[in-house]
Parts: structure tokens; C-alpha cells; sequence
């Protein structure tokens, strides 16, 4: 950025600490905002190191004008993932149709992105690692608001008090739980389980995914490229499990493996796989919906607020998005009129995406033997069309550009 670029040339203020749990995507992209306006920035992580690997995300729409207004943009190009082809097999295993994945994400060739999540989160990291604080190991145990600030007692034993706290720890959040109450408040089930691992490619698997459907279940083997590995999704759907129902890792493998006895293909070689993965991925397929995303001092920001679940794609857009529009509402406002405007300026870009759900559910997860044909048909018809547009959706909101008027908390 030039020199009088205002973000660049915003002092800290004294009292303007911010308390960040969570050191995903939308926790350091909120860090990096929010260090470049003043503020003092600690990220708190209960992981011991900053997560590497796992599957690809995108990057599309509004999120793009973020990471370009981060500098990382050039980065995250030469990591990006060029998948040229997303094929569809029966419950045999024989070929219904080869489609662009663009002209069925809605992405738009040669602007999207699609990196490894590490590449992402490693990126993120990068560019604030020299001026914000991490505590890894860590988390929020306890967290009291007060007249002066937001008291946090850590799991590790310390204590201190912040300004201002984000929680930006995921779908099963703790800091909403502490804020708002336990999470089936606002968790909206989407009648699906999903489990997701890495597992050897030996199946001749370059830069393409390939999916399998029945009615209720699918499974799906992606290459990211030529690598040894590839990545494996298996979903199925369930009726809503209880919160604690599936904590022993060992049951959560067997009720997976049980969806998928009977199935064809490549699966039993999944589900073989699934049984030794040292890191297998369990969970609900879901969405957070909430009438609020802040409370006195303290918010939430990407899936702690509003996971629009893997179905719509735009988990890590709404993150990057929504970090960049808290930072600067925080900036430019204060701490309750800044939440008071992140959420009226962002709540709708975030519905719209959310209520993509339907259009990733009749492709990735039919229901039916009915709904399965409908698919197929969409997808034959699809295979002989040029490559996506982009959705509305996914640019449905212009960032603002913050002018960083300095307020006290």
C-alpha cells in the first residue's frame, strides 16, 4: 500500500486490545486487518501449531478483493489448484457425465482461486506473524465482560483482560457457547453426516475428482495434483446425532463404515482406508444460523457466526469477507456501534450464500432414486456447456473502503 493510504498510516491507540480465539482462516485475516488500523492484536489457538494440510478451499467473488487489499494474492496464485475435471459414476461405478468444475461450482476460470487450506492458512499467517501475538496451546476457559474490558481466564492458567474478544474458533465455537449458550441454539442440521481423510492414490488420479452416488450417500476421491495422496469424502445421510453421541473415535468410524457396507466402486478401499487414517475429519453437515453476532464487547466472526457449511463452498469467502468488514466497522466506529454495522452491512452477503445450500445438495447428496435421475440428467446437459460465469452470490457485496476514524472502544 502507498504511504498515505490511511490503513498505513493509523497509530496505535493505548486501550485498544483485541482478544482473537481462533487461528484458522477468518483469525489471522481479522489479526492482519485489525493490526493495520492500531489496534494490539493477541490470536489465542488451542492447537499446538497452526494447522497445515487438510482439503482444498476456494477463494471467490468479494473474497478476492480481500486477499488482492492483503498483498497475498500473488501468493495464493502460484498455489492455486487446477482441477480440470469433476466426473460422476453410478452406484456401479460407470460414468454418467465429465463436467467442468466451474461450470458447476459457478466459479469463474482464471479469477477463482482453489489452494490447500495450509497453503491458505500458512499465507495468512505469514503476513502477520511479526506484529501480532499467538498463544497456541491455548484457549478461553472462562470470559466475564465488565465495565473495563472482557476478563478472559485461559485454560492454561493465565489471565488477562481485553478490550474487545472475536471468536473466530469454527462451527463448534466456545466463545459463543460462553457468549450465547450452547450451540443447538443455532445449529441448523442439514440431514447428513460426513467424513473426510487422505488416503494413498492409487486409483490414477491426476488434478480431477470423481464422485459416487446412491440415493442418501456419496463418496468422493479428489487429486490435487500428483501427489501420493488423495484426498477422500465419504457423506451419508443420518438423522441428527446427539452432541456427545459420537465422541469415541472408534464409533464414529463404525457408523461411517456401516453407511457404506453394502456400497460399490472404490469405497470398500475408502472405507478400509478410513479405518487406519491417522487423520480422519468427523462431523455433522451443517449451518450456523444466529439473530445476533455480538453481545457487549465481545463478537463472532466466519463459522462461529454463520457456517454456511462445505455444501455452498463459501466457507472461507465468508470468512475473509467477514474479517475484512468487522476490522474495518471496528476501526472506523468503536466496538458497539462498529458490530452494530459489520452485522447490517454483511448479514445479507451472508443469507444469500447460506441459502446456496439447496443447489450443492441436489448435486453432491440426493436423497432419492427420483432426485438422483433429476441429477443426472442436469448433469449430462451440464458436460456439454462452456465453463462457469460466477454466481450472484458469491460478489454480492462491494467492499467498503474504511476510512480508520480512531474511536476508543
Amino acid at each position: 500500500m502507498s504511504r498515505n493510504d490511511p490503513v498505513r498510516d493509523a497509530r496505535a491507540t493505548p486501550g485498544r486490545e483485541v482478544l482473537i480465539s481462533g487461528a484458522g482462516v477468518a483469525g489471522p485475516a481479522l489479526a492482519f486487518w485489525l493490526n493495520r488500523y492500531g489496534f494490539t492484536v493477541t490470536v489465542v489457538e488451542k492447537a499446538g501449531a497452526l494447522r497445515v494440510g487438510g482439503y482444498p478451499v476456494d477463494v471467490r467473488g468479494t473474497a478476492l478483493e480481500v486477499v488482492r487489499r492483503m498483498g497475498i494474492l500473488p501468493r495464493l496464485r502460484d498455489a492455486h489448484i487446477e482441477q480440470r475435471r469433476l466426473t460422476f459414476v453410478d452406484g456401479e461405478g460407470d460414468k454418467i457425465a465429465s463436467v467442468d468444475p466451474y461450470a458447476l461450482t459457478g466459479g469463474v476460470p482464471g479469477r477463482d482461486l482453489e489452494v490447500r487450506r495450509g497453503d491458505l492458512t500458512e499465507a495468512l499467517h505469514t503476513a502477520v506473524r511479526d506484529d501480532v501475538e499467538f498463544l497456541l496451546d491455548d484457549s478461553i476457559d472462562t470470559l466475564e465482560q465488565s465495565g473495563r474490558g472482557v476478563d478472559i481466564t485461559f485454560r492454561g492458567g493465565g489471565r488477562r483482560t481485553f478490550d474487545v474478544v472475536i471468536g473466530a474458533d469454527g462451527l463448534h465455537s466456545r466463545t459463543r457457547e460462553l457468549l450465547f449458550g450452547p450451540e443447538e441454539r443455532f445449529h441448523r442440521y442439514l440431514g447428513h453426516c460426513f467424513a473426510g481423510f487422505t488416503l494413498p492414490n492409487t486409483f490414477g488420479l491426476s488434478h480431477e475428482t470423481v464422485v459416487w452416488n446412491t440415493p442418501g450417500r456419496g463418496a468422493a476421491l479428489y487429486a490435487v495434483g500428483d501427489d501420493n495422496d488423495v484426498h477422500a469424502l465419504l457423506n451419508f445421510a443420518h438423522p441428527e446425532p446427539s452432541p456427545d453421541a459420537f465422541r469415541d473415535p472408534q464409533a464414529r468410524r463404525d457408523l461411517v463404515a456401516g453407511a457404506f457396507a453394502d456400497a460399490g466402486w472404490e469405497v470398500p478401499r475408502m472405507v478400509a482406508a478410513l479405518r487406519e487414517a491417522d487423520d480422519l475429519f468427523f462431523d455433522k453437515v451443517s449451518q450456523i444460523r444466529m439473530p445476533r453476532w455480538s453481545s457487549g464487547r465481545v463478537a463472532l466472526v466466519g463459522d462461529a457466526a454463520y457456517a454456511p457449511s462445505f455444501l455452498t463452498g463459501q466457507g472461507t469467502s465468508l470468512a475473509l469477507v467477514g474479517a475484512y468488514m468487522l476490522a474495518g466497522s471496528l476501526a472506523d466506529r468503536g466496538h458497539a456501534a462498529g458490530f452494530a454495522a459489520y452485522e447490517h452491512q454483511t448479514r445479507e452477503f451472508v443469507t444469500v450464500n447460506q441459502d446456496q445450500v439447496g443447489e450443492g445438495d441436489a448435486t453432491l447428496l440426493p436423497g432419492t432414486a427420483r432426485a438422483l435421475e433429476r441429477r443426472n440428467d442436469m448433469l449430462r446437459r451440464l458436460s456439454a456447456r462452456p465453463s462457469g460465469e460466477g454466481r450472484a452470490a458469491h460478489s454480492a457485496l462491494v467492499l467498503p473502503a474504511f476510512t480508520s476514524r480512531r474511536r476508543e472502544p
